[in-house]
């Protein structure tokens, strides 16, 4: 059954890219694919992979020894460890625009490394198809190794999840088993506060905030256009984007659909990067009066009143619930009869069937998709050393607005993450 789902799969993938005129991207080539962006990928093509890489990851785990796969599974800790050396050595910039490669010795005299440990390290990752050894210690870029290069936003993401956030990881089970802070949802008895002596929030710096970018690229911020009705909502109807950041979620939405209405609150000093931004990447929006900034701190002050959406963008998964009622508490004062709440974030599913849930995967997979959407796991443990805080299930999101004056509406698939829906109960 494993195998009958990888090859009806594969045939999917293979059609979809023939269809589009293009052949399915070699894992060595250095060139962007057509579906390499999520928005990009067609729902059939996005499915046909997730049941790919979930049934590969099944078989391998259901023939091989369980020893082995353990065994393996406790050692890939070595993996984001190496990520984190080539990204900060530039190994992917120094290697772009080489396609033959470069041998290890001069590889590492331009990198400032030793050549025999930087060989061995990206031997390590060539194993696993990030570079690729073209020669007996020759490397070059591939088509993994390419979003390592520093410009990419990505790199940022990969930089951050293997540099700040492992050293909080290996302090979660000694914080979890310490009873003073193993029940607190406080940031600062999180691992990472353990780990860093401060919260995450004080630690935030321009490669965090690169991240939280490239954290958007492959979660899907550029869903957001085509997740939801946006071409059936009214002309000028004002969406607020609330702890937006910068507001490149919401840049992307009003350049798709300009007959909408923009208004970004965040910090005062983050709204200021934002109108920075805007006034580079949109500036017929500011001039056009379609974006205003307004700031705000949703813990002592409400957001613009009467606005015909609330936009939530991966700001609740940074806290505890208690904090999310407060959050989701000042946007139901601030709503209007007709105005809609809408939470962009990973929606969890739990492993086992549930007959209330869609879109669950085909069996014998696990409903969750198992190893297709590992990430979103990985996340839920990730949020959990950093902020103390957690993803959610659709329950858990749909508990909370009960909790605060919301009903729940309707949950629409944004690719990797989703758009729960709510109107005022």
């Amino acid at each position: 059954m494993l195998t009958d789902l990888i090859v009806s799969s594969v045939k999917d993938v293979i059609n979809e890219y023939q269809s589009s005129g293009h052949d399915v991207p070699s894992l060595f080539s250095t060139e962007t694919g057509p579906f390499d962006a999520p928005h990009l990928t067609s729902p059939k093509l996005s499915k046909a992979v997730q049941i790919i890489e979930a049934s590969c990851a099944q078989l391998t785990y259901t023939v091989a020894n369980p020893g082995h796969v353990v065994t393996n599974v406790r050692t890939d800790f070595e993996e984001p460890v190496a990520f984190q050396l080539v990204i900060n050595a530039k190994i992917a910039d120094i290697l772009a625009g080489k396609p033959d490669g470069l041998h290890i010795e001069q590889l590492a005299k331009e990198a400032g490394l030793d050549p025999n440990k930087l060989g061995r390290i990206l031997r390590m990752l060539a194993t696993k198809h990030c570079f690729q050894e073209v020669k007996p210690n020759v490397f070059a870029n591939n088509r993994l190794s390419m979003k390592l290069v520093s410009t990419d936003p990505v790199a940022g993401l990969a930089g951050n999840l293997s540099g700040e956030t492992i050293k909080a990881a290996v302090r979660m089970s000694e914080t979890l088993l310490d009873p003073k802070t193993g029940f607190s949802t406080s940031a600062d008895d999180s691992p990472f506060h353990r780990a860093h002596g401060v919260s995450i929030f004080n630690y935030y710096d321009t490669r965090f905030a690169q991240a939280m970018v490239g954290w958007g690229e492959v979660t899907g911020r550029a869903m957001l256009p085509q997740s939801y009705e946006w071409d059936k909502v009214p002309s000028d109807s004002v969406v607020c984007d609330i702890g937006g950041g910068n507001g490149h979620a919401t840049l992307g939405l009003v350049k798709k659909f300009p007959h909408l209405k923009i208004i970004l609150q965040d910090l005062a000093a983050v709204v200021q990067q934002g109108r920075e931004y805007w006034q580079i990447e949109h500036p017929n929006a500011i001039a056009n009066k379609r974006v205003d900034f307004v700031a705000i701190d949703f813990f002592n002050g409400q957001p613009v009143a009467e606005c015909d959406y609330y936009y939530l963008r991966h700001v609740l998964h940074d806290w505890p619930t208690s904090d999310c009622l407060k959050i989701l508490a000042g946007i139901r004062k601030s709503m209007g009869p007709s105005s809609r709440l809408l939470i962009h974030e990973l929606v969890l599913q739990h492993v086992v069937r549930d007959p209330s849930i869609p879109n669950q995967a085909p069996e014998p997979l696990l409903a969750n998709y198992g190893m297709a959407r590992i990430r979103a796991y990985n996340q839920d443990i990730n949020m959990l050393n950093s902020c103390n805080s957690q993803e959610r299930t659709l329950q858990e999101f749909i508990d909370m607005g009960l909790r605060t004056g919301f009903r729940f509406e309707r949950l629409w698939d944004a690719g990797e993450a989703g758009l729960v829906e709510f109107t005022i109960s």
